[in-house]
């Protein structure tokens, strides 16, 4: 069971009267107060969280201070608060560190760090997770989800959520790269999706880029899997298949471009797909389920040269038939995250509305209610697929500009 402490009410107003926040080279402006202290939910021992009062973090060169307005919870946020890993606290699990977790947040920039000027305060910005040090070969080569310094802030590593502090809580640190505008045109709780949309765009990306015309399988209907689909569609993929057991999410991923929908325990979903696909096998293989069943059905309906991304983290050992991979020279990409700037490109397809995001959005609370959230995310309350928490009231987040 979660446990939590704490009992408070967000809001900015009361904020006003607290001593201000004013560090050393950062600007601020006083329509966007910020206090000198902020809470934050804090994770002690596994499925523990405190409700905090924590120093507001101070921006330093190339950073801002983001003014959480919405954070979504993913399934690694709930691995980390049971598990710890693969969160990473000073080289350690993250238990009784005063780490703050979540990562898939938006928000408002409330501060900016000496000599920024990409961004103003006051807009509106969703982020992505890691921001690489920047001087290893993985991040030069643009791979800063590989960062080799991963896990050292003192090298200007950062993965917010995982090895810095991250969403729960009032405010959060982010580099400039890791911003993506919010369009007017965009809810809170869409902006907060742009990660997920970022990782599976990031998956298609390593796997090719342009997928128009090739045929693209995504295994699991999870949030991941579910704005695969969606990406997919919105790149050209033709034909689109989904497969998975529940009909629900099955059915949304119709709505989300799906050309085919694949119930495992009803179709051999191999089959399917080298029915639909001439008898060659897909294309591209999208596995987000991290099973061993769902993997070596990932390998069988790979047509030979074809990819597969692997985008779940598989909870155990499996034993997968690599013979067949080597015979059919197919490839295997695994991906952490939403790397190569993936969350840049999915903000602009879906600011230009090629998929709507929200409908994987089925819940919302306030993060002071946080603990709730989690357990509906977990246990699937009410069939939950991405459950959204807010800083805000529930008619700004749920407004979009006509």
């Amino acid at each position: 069971m979660l446990a939590a402490t704490g009992r408070f009410a967000l809001g900015y107003q009361a904020k006003q009267e607290a001593p201000m926040y004013q560090p050393p080279g950062v600007k601020t402006s006083p329509d966007l107060p910020v206090p000198d202290l902020m809470k934050a939910w804090v994770l002690g021992d596994p499925d523990q969280l405190h409700l905090r009062d924590k120093p507001t973090p101070a921006p330093s060169r190339a950073e801002v201070l983001v003014r959480i307005d919405a954070v979504a919870i993913c399934a690694t946020d709930l691995e980390i608060i049971h598990l710890g890993s693969p969160a990473s606290i000073q080289g350690g699990l993250p238990f009784n560190k005063n780490f703050t977790p979540g990562h898939e947040y938006m928000g408002t920039v409330a501060a900016l760090g000496p000599e920024v000027d990409e961004f103003r305060i006051g807009e509106r910005v969703s982020v992505e997770i890691h921001a690489g040090c920047g001087q290893c070969k993985r991040c030069r080569q643009g791979m800063y989800t590989s960062c080799l310094n991963y896990g050292k802030p003192e090298k200007g590593h950062r993965a917010n959520g995982f090895t810095t502090d991250g969403g729960f809580a009032e405010f959060a640190m982010n580099h400039i790269n890791t911003l993506a505008r919010v369009p007017d045109t965009m809810s809170d709780a869409e902006a907060t999706l742009v990660v997920t949309a970022g990782t599976s765009m990031y998956g298609l990306t390593e796997l090719g880029g342009l997928v128009a015309g090739e045929s693209v399988v995504v295994i699991g209907p999870g949030p991941i899997g579910l704005l695969a689909v969606a990406v997919a569609k919105a790149l050209g993929a033709s034909p689109v298949m989904l497969t998975g057991t529940r009909n629900k999410r099955l059915a949304i991923g119709g709505e989300l471009g799906a050309d085919r929908v694949i119930n495992i325990n009803d179709e051999d979903a191999v089959e399917v797909v080298k029915q639909l696909t001439g008898g060659i096998g897909a294309d591209y293989v999208v596995e987000c389920a991290g099973t061993e069943a769902t993997l070596n059905q990932a390998i069988h309906m790979t047509n030979r040269g074809g990819k597969i991304c692997l985008a779940a983290f598989p909870h155990e050992a499996a034993t997968l038939d690599i013979a067949h991979l080597v015979r059919n020279n197919i490839y295997a990409y695994g991906i952490r995250g939403e790397g190569k700037s993936a969350t840049h490109r999915a903000m602009e397809l879906m600011a230009a509305k090629r998929f709507d995001a929200t409908k994987i959005h089925t819940h919302t609370f306030p993060l002071a209610d946080l603990p709730t959230a989690l357990r509906y995310a977990r246990d699937r309350v009410d069939d939950a697929i991405k459950v959204v928490v807010t800083n805000r009231k529930a008619d700004a987040i749920a407004s979009a500009a006509e």
